[in-house]
This record gives structure tokens, sequence and C-alpha cells, in this order.
């Protein structure tokens, strides 16, 4: 058996959830290894949606097991929640559920700082939602972070271990912010409590995924986030804390590359964005509107609607070069089935000069415009299409010339919410 990296190729939400429910089924184990309750997976049971933040996706289908890799950070009290409410919703999470001991937490004063911040920033603003993932980041990166590791210390241990954090965090909250401080005793007695429900799924990451490391187990690797969000290689500084990329996979798993035999990046059909930053091929007025109503672009994390906009090719080269993806997943082609025209960027005009090179420096990205090819619309309904052939000859001709642009396969093609609705397409669209 394969395993199999996913990857969002764009700027995240690219229905990546879909993806890993589809497939998870067939492996021992799914890993979520970067970012926090930030993301937002949504995935269709019949009529019922199922929103994750941080339970891996793959534990939908029975005798799968999740990882929460120490590349995360994992705010504790969200985790509850969603762990009660997908047991209140017939799932069993608990016996099948690990969480590294490495894994960072969130605590509250790293949400609130979050939420200050963001609010000095005014103009300038990232966009953030507001979970606490960046200034928990911080910590980490400071090594004075608390990790889930220590959830398992004795509970007047931990007790004055998080009172210390969070009294230190008060006086960055008065004196930076101007803030009323945290109650820590409270807090620090309710994170004991915690400890007593998350203590028994905290283990060595390393340890449980030996038979990952010696071929005896599979593993998929469900990434958050998008290539053009990662704190290195996206569009800097309107990215998110973590590396969405194969580099966060590796990190945040302790795998080796070895392990990681396919490498699919999920792309949506077009554009869209959440939060502030450049967005070259972004589409304004009516004409964004109906991309964002017919494809129910609101966040579902946060319920902001998304910036929506054509297909970036340039950004989309990148994004499968610097990942080295083996294949790439096309969703959301049903949602322009009503278009006469589609555009795709294929090449930018930055201040009077040609390239068709992606520009990551967000001094140079937001004077770049798109130059588009444009293509025919299908005009007819695709959510009924189960094989390439199924499909309207103009849709066909629009995926061939993404997968001859991107220069590796398209694998599926998802054209409607539910799992079922797909075109598995393993060798490729070309024939």
């Amino acid at each position: 058996m394969k395993n199999r990296v996913i990857i969002g190729g764009q700027w995240g939400d690219e229905g990546k959830g879909k993806i890993v429910d589809s497939l998870s089924a067939q492996f021992d184990w799914v890993a979520r290894y970067q970012g926090g309750a930030n993301a937002g997976h949504t995935i269709m049971r019949g009529d019922e949606k199922v929103v994750l933040h941080l339970v891996p996706s793959g534990l939908l289908h029975d005798g799968v097991k999740g990882l929460l890799g120490g590349g995360m950070v994992v705010d504790p009290w969200a985790l509850k929640e969603e762990i009660i409410e997908l047991e209140q919703r017939g799932f069993s999470i608990r016996d099948r559920l690990v969480i590294s001991s490495n894994t960072h937490l969130i605590l509250p004063f790293h949400k609130r700082i979050d939420e200050l911040a963001e609010d000095k920033l005014t103009r300038k603003s990232i966009g953030t939602t507001g979970r606490g993932i960046g200034p928990a980041y911080m910590d980490k990166v400071a090594r004075s972070g608390l990790r889930m590791g220590d959830l398992l210390l004795p509970p007047e241990n931990l007790e004055r271990k998080v009172i210390e954090k969070i009294l230190a965090a008060n006086e960055i909250l008065a004196s930076m912010y101007d803030a009323d401080p945290l109650p820590s005793a409270s807090i620090a007695q309710e994170l004991v409590v915690l400890a007593d429900i998350f203590r028994p799924m905290i283990t060595s990451s390393y340890e449980v995924l030996a038979g990952v490391r010696n071929g005896s187990e599979s593993i998929m690797f469900e990434g958050a986030q998008g290539v053009l969000l990662d704190i290195d290689h996206g569009s800097f500084p309107f990215v998110t804390s973590s590396s969405p990329t194969i580099a966060g996979a590796i990190s945040g798993t302790g795998l080796p590359p070895r392990c990681m035999h396919e490498i699919t990046g999920i792309f949506k059909a077009y554009c869209t964005r959440v939060g502030n930053g450049p967005f070259p091929t972004e589409i304004l007025a009516d004409e964004g509107e109906e991309l964002r109503s017919l494809g129910g672009e609101f966040g579902a994390t946060t319920g902001r609607p998304r910036r929506c906009g054509w297909f970036d090719l340039l950004a989309a080269r990148y994004a499968v070069d610097i990942n080295g993806m083996t294949g790439v997943v096309i969703t959301k082609l049903d949602v322009l089935d009503s278009f006469s025209t589609i555009k795709v960027a294929v090449e930018y005009d930055c201040n009077g000069e040609p390239t068709k090179m992606f520009q990551t420096g967000t001094d140079v990205l937001p004077a770049c415009k798109p130059i588009y090819k444009e293509f025919a619309g299908w005009e007819k309904p695709t959510t009924a299409c189960r094989t390439l052939a199924d499909l309207p000859a103009n849709a066909r001709k629009y995926l061939e010339f993404l997968e001859e642009e991107l220069g590796t396969h398209i694998i599926g093609v998802s054209v409607g919410r539910g799992a079922e609705d797909m075109v598995w397409t393993p060798e490729g669209v070309i024939t």
C-alpha cells in the first residue's frame, strides 16, 4: 500500500476533507501534520454535514487510526468539544485517536493576544482566524510553550506550570495591549481536568508510527491550509504560521521522506482566498459574487465570505513544483457548469514586464496583473458524471489543458459535494 500526502495547492479551502474522506478508508493511519483549529474540513455524509477542525478526517471510517502530529498546535478545549460532538453523532474517536506528546498547546492567552494583535494592525491586518495559532507557534519557536506531554505531569506540577505561563502572559497583555489579566488559577484547574481526558491518547509519535517506517502499516498525511499560505513559501506576511507543504509533513510527523510515496495536490477548478493579502486572479463585483454563491464559498471555520477568482496557473505550477506533486485532484468542477466563458491566468504582467513565474513577494505580487487564456464553458451539469467519457467535451478540454500545463496527472475530479460525486482518473485525463 502506497502512503499518500494530501496538500492544498492554492490558498486553502480546496476541498481536502472530501478527498481525504474518499481515500482514507484504505489506510491504517491518517495524520494531521500542521496547523490547528484554524482549519475546517467539511465532509458530507448523505445530507448531513460534518465539519472537522482538529480531528483527522479519516476517523470517520471505522478501523482507521488518527494522529495529531507534533507539527500542530492544539486548543485542548476545542479538541474536547469536537470529540464529544463527533461521539454524540455516533463516531468512535477516543479509542482510535493518538496525540503526539510533542504537540504544542494553545492556551486562552494565545487567542487573546491573537485578537488584540490583529486589531492593532488595522489596515495592515493579516486576516487571522483569531484561534491563537500564530502566538502558539511563537511560543514554540521561543522554546517556551507547553506541550501535550506536559499534561502527563502530576496535577500539582501541571497546575503550577500553567499558572506561571498565564501570569507571564498577563504581563504582556497589560504592557503591550493594556488588556485585563486572565484568571490563572481557574484556567490551570480546567487544564488539569482536561489532562484526565487526554492522558490515554498522548504518546510518542515515533513509537506508534514504527509500523509506517518499516512498511507494515500505511498512512495518509492530511494537510491543512494551502501551499500559498506556507510560512516559508507563501505570500509572506499574509500566510499561516506553519508549513502546509511537503516539508511540514516530514517535520510534523517525524516520518522520513521515504515514507511519502504519492504526493497529491488538491486544487479547485477556480481559486479562492480567505483573509487579506494579494490575489492576482480575484474577480470582483457581480461575477465574483456569482462564483461565491454557486460554490458556497464561506469559511468552514469563520463563516467569512471567501474571495473568488479564476484558476491561477502560475501559482498552481509553483505549488506542484516545490512539493514534487505526483498527481493532483481538481475539485468543484461543477461550480463552473453554468459559465459561458472560463478563464485561466497563464502569465502575469508585472509593471510592464511579462512573466510566467509565480511571485511570492508581497512587494511584487500586488503589481502583477493576470493575462488570461479563455475557454468556452460547457453549460451542462456535471454532477452525475462518473467517468471521463461522461464529462462534456469542453470540460474535458479545460482539464486536459490544466493537466498538460501542470506537468502531472489529474488523478481525480470532484463534481459535487457528496463522496460519490467523483470522476477518478488515475492514469490522467489526456488519452
